[in-house]
């Protein structure tokens, strides 16, 4: 079940994100600019993510996970498949809509599953591996992309009647679906639901779908507040770099879609698979040694660890830059390990796919939709020069990441 997650989580952030690593093809194929770009990346997947995302949770609380999850995982890749054959900006519209309804079931399935497959001083490490999969994901897209753009410009789809009569950006969205398509059908076929283990709302605030929950959280509001806030704008940071780094590499440095497969896609993985491997495990052994408020200090601290990636637009070598902006994955996906695993502790035992859920909502809503959008705005119309879109990415980036911390911060102290 957690390897299947794990390949879940890959093609999720492949199929999500596969976008910015060809936003000049697009452009220029389908005649749009950078904020419809932005649109693309940010409101067209969020829209429905954000709108299913709360419904999809209470579903993971009250049907079979495995059954909700692999029809998701089905959805999203038939609508990356159909991205890649979009005409037009609302075909591709669209489809990146259909993208998001499918993703909006994997992340509150997946951390439920893991929470009743696991003890609590045991969850951290498997809710890594899941975290490692989203997080090795955003270097294997921008390794794949590159690989499938060079070989699709030298013609290696060119013998197969379904490929070879499409542009080198639509083969990869094409590619992509088709093997989402294959771990929906694995989870379907090969997996079984675990039963539900914990302890759970009392029966008397049970009543409208989503009332309990949100009384709980209500209830917990100096906790959960800024503890959900601070995740999603931490997230704003995360999307609207991870949008827009390899732009700022192919504009700013005048590298190849080659040289992002070559270096960029390698340190990301790498970082990637560093991050929340790192996060499960201190937060494991916190559990294990009583030291309940080691998870807030954990999350606190880690956020700050973006700037450098941040300022990435200083270096002065494509290769550094390459490095700096890879290092991100490490930090976001251990806040990401450590901030699952702490809810699944916080919240009772049937609001655990709703809880994640509601991060995924937010971050959503504050992170992938105005994350993307805040840097292509600035690069539009404070420096009107594409250029310049490093600096945009540090103006947004840093004041996220340190406003996050606080939040952090604050949640913290609300529980001692």
């Amino acid at each position: 079940m957690v390897s299947l997650l794990f390949l879940a989580g890959v093609f999720s952030v492949i199929d999500r994100g596969v976008l910015a690593i060809v936003v000049d093809p697009v452009r220029h194929d389908i005649g749009i600019g950078d904020e419809q770009i932005a649109l693309l990346q940010g409101l067209a997947f969020g829209l429905f993510y954000a709108i299913m995302g709360m419904p999809m949770g209470l579903l993971a609380d009250r049907i079979s996970r495995k059954r909700l999850v692999a029809t998701g995982i089905g959805l999203w890749s038939l609508a990356t498949i159909a991205s890649g054959l979009a005409q037009g900006f609302g075909s591709l519209f669209a489809a990146r809509l259909l993208v998001g309804l499918g993703e909006a079931a994997l992340g509150p399935c997946a951390i439920s599953l893991i929470a009743d497959l696991f003890p609590p001083e045991r969850r951290g490490r498997p809710i890594s591996l899941y975290m490692m999969g989203q997080g090795l994901a955003n270097g294997l897209a921008i390794t794949l992309t590159g690989l499938v753009l060079t070989h699709a410009a030298q013609g290696a789809f060119a013998d197969l009647p379904l490929l070879a009569s499409l542009a080198p950006w639509r083969i990869a969205f094409v590619l992509f679906g088709a093997g989402g398509i294959g771990v929906a059908a694995a989870m379907a076929l090969l997996t079984h639901e675990p039963e539900r283990k914990g302890a759970a709302i009392p029966s008397s605030a049970k009543g409208v779908a989503g009332k309990a929950e949100l009384h709980w959280l209500w209830t917990n509001r100096a906790t959960t507040v800024p503890l959900y806030l601070a995740f999603a704008i931490c997230f704003t940071a995360a999307y609207g770099a991870g949008a827009w780094t390899p732009t700022l590499l192919l504009r700013g440095h005048g590298v190849s879609p080659a040289f992002l497969g070559t270096w960029l896609g390698p340190f990301a993985m790498a970082f990637s698979a560093t991050g929340p491997l790192l996060g499960g495990f201190l937060i494991d052994r916190a559990v294990r040694q009583g030291r309940t408020r080691a998870r807030y200090t954990i999350l606190t601290l880690a956020p700050l660890c973006a700037i450098p990636s941040a300022l990435a637009v200083l270096a002065p070598d494509p290769r550094l830059a390459a490095v700096l902006i890879a290092s991100s994955n490490a930090v976001f996906a251990c806040v990401g390990t450590v901030m699952f695993a702490t809810l699944q502790t916080l919240v009772p035992a049937n609001m655990r796919g709703s809880a994640i859920s509601l991060t995924l909502v937010l971050n959503t809503l504050l992170g992938a939709t105005l994350g993307p959008l805040l840097v292509a705005t600035l690069t539009e119309r404070l420096f009107a020069n594409p250029a310049m879109v490093g600096w945009s990415i540090a103006l947004v980036v840093v004041p996220c990441v340190l406003t996050a911390s606080a939040l952090y911060a604050l949640a913290g102290r609300a529980r001692s």
